[in-house]
């Protein structure tokens, strides 16, 4: 009847318990309330005959002996279940209003099967006493896994990707059955463990919009290749009608990317904060297709993501959004700095995880990753030692700076050294670095190549995330920070690597959202950098 949940784990410490003296011993023992009406005399055989039903000293008859205690407290009444004066079994009124919201959980981006199983069926347990008790068992158990769902979603988020470390936040499965048991609308309780971010809520509304038919079809862009001005392409007729531009008299043109359509691309690019070049790529279609285009199930994966986030980002925070390219310095909820930034490849992806800035390394050494170490630079420097010199880089064994040239690498072993690259103009972390130490070994930093924010596809670092104006981001995070200012990183810029603990660390989040929604309602949509985006949409079971 309860297998598989520790549905009553609460009942450690009933009301059933009573201490008591025998002789001189303090003891305990077990008040069971004989039942009062013949529904509750049906839940007390049901029990009982789970109890006799479970194996000795097992797991189920020590959960099936609990909630016999737990009802027995309570004059066996069900929590879920009444009895109508004509001795029809039903659900009662406050577990009415739990089905209704489990009906309804498709607008939380939730599945109502999930919940609404084969278990919750009054009319096939009513004629059945240990089945109406599992039924009791059964409707707490869905109660616990939407609470669980509606707080950090339904998926594992490791289950999706290596590169994805957040861990799942959990329920308080006794203090929730409490609170349940106790309380006369529990549907309004289990509401509450949904998120509240406001782009949760956003996309929540914007999910309603759709279920209501409120969100007209637009045209879709489909992919291809790069379209430049000048050139054709057979979307672009697609493209006039998305961004309202009539088609030209001459049929012959039809397919043209012409002058005006460059200039209504510009003027979309500047809106949606994309790179304005006029050229049509990947990121400027995910734009095109926007809200609208975004399907039901491209919602729901975002609202997943959203769970996965932590409850509190912090009122002062950093948030990296990855498909986006982009970085913003959140305070109080509004966004008050934002900028450009590079992120990870394909092949080398950032990590997706929350921490805390801790600290900001001004002329940095480079210390090499052990992935880029063993697949990039070793190899190089066992066929030509003077290769880290030219790199501007040292090679260290046991913490101590040695000479490539005197190693003999046909006989020892590439792992036991370590390689960084000295500060200077060549670095590859530009002048200044912001750690959150982390076993990703990824942070923000500056960057020897600012070229390549003009870029509109950025996915081009080993890990780390670039940011394109790194002092002014030093500014605005060093907002509440008494220990230093921005002036003082600047002063201390030279060849020698400086090191300042921040006395206020701030959260920073590296997150994956390919649908943004703006505090005044604009979406914004983002390609799929790296596959996550789609595969949370066939795991939750969308095509």
């Amino acid at each position: 009847m309860v297998a598989g949940i520790s549905l009553f784990a609460l009942v450690e410490r009933t009301s059933a318990i009573e201490t008591v003296i025998v002789g001189e011993v303090e003891t305990q023992r077990i008040l069971i309330a004989p039942p009062q009406n013949p529904l509750a005399k049906t839940i007390r055989a049901g029990l009982r005959d789970s109890i006799a039903a479970a194996g000795q000293n097992t797991r189920a008859q020590t959960d099936a002996q609990q909630l016999y205690y737990f009802y027995g407290s309570r004059k066996f009444e069900p929590l879920w279940l009444s009895e109508t004066q004509d001795g029809t079994i039903a659900f009662s009124d406050k577990a009415q209003g739990v089905v209704a919201l489990f009906e309804q959980a498709h607008l939380q981006g939730l599945n109502p099967d999930d919940y609404l199983t084969d278990a919750l069926d009054v009319s096939a347990a009513a004629t059945d006493p240990q089945a109406l008790a599992a039924l009791e068992s059964a409707f707490s158990a869905a109660m616990l896994r939407y609470a669980q769902d509606a707080y950090s979603g339904r998926l594992d988020p490791r289950s999706v990707s290596g590169y994805i470390d957040v861990d799942i936040k959990r329920v308080n499965e006794r203090e929730l059955l409490t609170a349940l048991s106790a309380s006369n609308d529990p549907a309004s309780i289990l509401l509450d463990f949904h998120p509240t971010h406001r782009e949760f809520v956003a996309l929540r509304e914007l999910l309603a919009a759709h279920y209501n038919g409120e969100i007209k079809a637009q045209v879709t862009i489909g992919d291809g290749g790069l379209l430049r001005a000048g050139m054709t392409d057979p979307r672009v007729p697609d493209l006039r009608e998305r961004l309202g531009l009539t088609a030209p008299e001459d049929e012959t043109l039809a397919n043209l990317y012409d002058p005006e359509l460059v200039a209504a691309m510009r003027s979309f690019q500047g809106d949606m904060n994309l790179t304005v070049d006029g050229v049509v790529g990947p990121a400027t279609i995910a734009a095109l297709n926007g809200a609208n285009g975004a399907s039901i199930g491209d919602i729901v994966a975002n609202m997943e993501r959203w769970r996965w986030m932590p409850e509190d980002l912090g009122d002062f925070n950093v948030f990296v959004n990855v498909p986006e390219f982009a970085l913003e310095v959140n305070k109080y909820g509004k966004t008050f700095w934002d900028t450009k930034v590079i992120v990870g490849s394909e092949r080398r992806q950032t990590p997706i995880f929350s921490d805390r800035i801790r600290h900001v390394v001004t002329n940095p050494y480079w210390n090499l990753p052990p992935t880029i170490l063993r697949e990039d630079i070793m190899p190089r420097v066992a066929a030509n030692p003077h290769y880290l010199a030219s790199q501007n880089m040292e090679l260290l064994y046991g913490g101590r700076v040695v000479d490539p040239l005197m190693v003999d690498w046909q006989q020892v072993n590439p792992a036991q050294f370590r390689v960084r690259q000295r500060p200077g103009r060549s670095n590859a972390l530009g002048q200044v670095k912001f750690l959150f130490p982390n076993k990703h070994d990824v942070y923000l930093h500056d960057t020897n190549s600012p070229g390549l924010f003009a870029r509109s596809m950025r996915a081009l670092s080993s890990g780390c995330v670039r940011v394109e104006n790194p002092f002014e981001f030093a500014e605005a995070l060093l907002e509440f920070e008494p220990n230093f200012t921005v002036a003082s990183l600047e002063n201390s810029l030279g060849p020698n690597e400086r090191w300042f603990s921040m006395d206020n660390r701030v959260p920073v989040h590296l997150a994956y959202f390919t649908l943004r929604i703006s505090e005044d309602g604009t979406v914004r949509s983002y390609g799929d950098l790296y596959g996550h985006h789609a595969k949370i949409v066939s795991m939750l079971g969308f095509e």
